[in-house]
């Protein structure tokens, strides 16, 4: 229903949800999407590389560049590493400025996850993450815990007012109807 023939979409890194979900789509529609690159690994290069042995077409992009693909987009649809009980998302550093362009611009932002990525956990900023969402272990173990001034965090939070919808194993969800997704998942 969101992807329809023609669409334009602008896309975040690397997530194997949203490769299943334009996968799947391709079937129907035929529509182009725009990747990030996705400093400072780089991962975007693999999402293009796979959407293009799926006979999508796609290009990659700069992370600087959001802003002026932006314009050219529908939408914008991103994995997540974790969905919080706010209905904000944890993902790869770059997704929150994504969706503050997003959401400047009028465009919707969705994001695709699975109902496992659903945490208990309620960050109010990007400062409120804990380094085990920020950093890799080996990297924690390198430095310490208390040498990460100068380390570039892997993910950040988006807040669930950037966020249009979430689209899940347990159905299209707005963010504000995630809380009692959760409650329904732990009790």
């Amino acid at each position: 229903e969101f992807i329809v023939d023609g669409s334009i979409i602008l896309t975040h890194s690397y997530s194997r949800v949203v490769l299943a979900l334009l996968k799947y789509s391709s079937k129907f529609c035929r529509f182009r999407v725009f990747v990030t690159e996705s400093s400072p690994d780089k991962t975007g290069l693999r999402m293009r590389d796979e959407l293009d042995k799926l006979g999508i077409p796609s290009i990659c992009i700069l992370d600087a560049s959001v802003a002026y693909i932006m314009e050219q987009v529908n939408f914008v649809l991103v994995g997540a590493e974790a969905v919080v009980e706010s209905g904000g998302i944890i993902n790869k550093i770059g997704t929150f400025n994504m969706a503050v362009l997003a959401k400047e611009m009028n465009k919707p932002f969705y994001v695709a996850s699975e109902s496992f990525k659903f945490v208990r956990f309620y960050p109010l900023n990007n400062r409120d993450l804990p380094n085990h969402f920020k950093y890799k272990a080996s990297t924690i173990a390198r430095l310490g815990e208390k040498n990460l001034d100068m380390e570039h965090p892997l993910v950040d939070y988006t807040l669930p007012s950037y966020i249009t919808l979430l689209f899940t194993d347990i159905g299209t969800l707005t963010p504000s109807a995630v809380s009692d997704e959760l409650i329904k998942l732990y009790i």
